[in-house]
């Protein structure tokens, strides 16, 4: 279920204390959702329009993600950049087309490192070549700068290290 979706009972409000933080959190919620289902659409029309079809947002943003750096999958998920098997399952198909090298640790043989192939860098350099564009273009037409982005950012950043808490000290 969406959280945008969610049934909001009066009990659940007055549970909360605040039930005036309620809505704007769910609102919050719903366009973090959102805006991630957005970022994904605006790689894979900006790959369609380039005709790179043999690979889907999601890896494009990984092979962004990794840039220069020979990492694990291990190291992506918990860098907070993906879940254990999604990584896993992309990281395979990458190596498979080509965008990735892999390699055995040779510390821990379990473990397998990759790093971006010339490829990969490709990818890598059309995703940030998009970014930049897109910064560019937001300062440009005023929707916003670089203050109101680290604002926003400082509010995720707190986000994010509320939600980490959760995690760890929910038991």
């Amino acid at each position: 279920m969406r959280v945008q979706e969610a049934m909001v009972s009066p009990e659940t409000l007055e549970e909360g204390g605040n039930g005036e933080i309620l809505p704007v959190y769910l609102e919050s919620l719903a366009l973090v959702e959102r805006l991630h289902r957005l970022l994904l659409d605006v790689i894979k029309d900006e790959f369609e329009r380039l005709g790179i079809l043999d690979i889907n947002a999601v890896q494009a943003l990984l092979l962004f993600n990794i840039g220069d750096n020979e990492v694990t999958a291990g190291e992506l998920k918990s860098r907070g950049y993906y879940q254990g098997s999604n990584v896993s399952y992309n990281l395979k198909k990458l190596v498979e087309a080509g965008y990735m090298h892999h390699q055995r640790c040779a510390a821990d043989r379990r473990a397998v490192r990759v790093r971006l192939t010339g490829r990969g860098r490709d990818i890598h350099s059309m995703v940030a070549a998009l970014f930049a564009r897109h910064s560019e273009t937001l300062d440009r037409r005023g929707v916003m700068g670089a203050d109101g982005i680290a604002e926003v950012n400082h509010g995720l950043r707190r986000l994010e290290r509320f939600w980490s808490d959760q995690i760890r000290y929910i038991y």
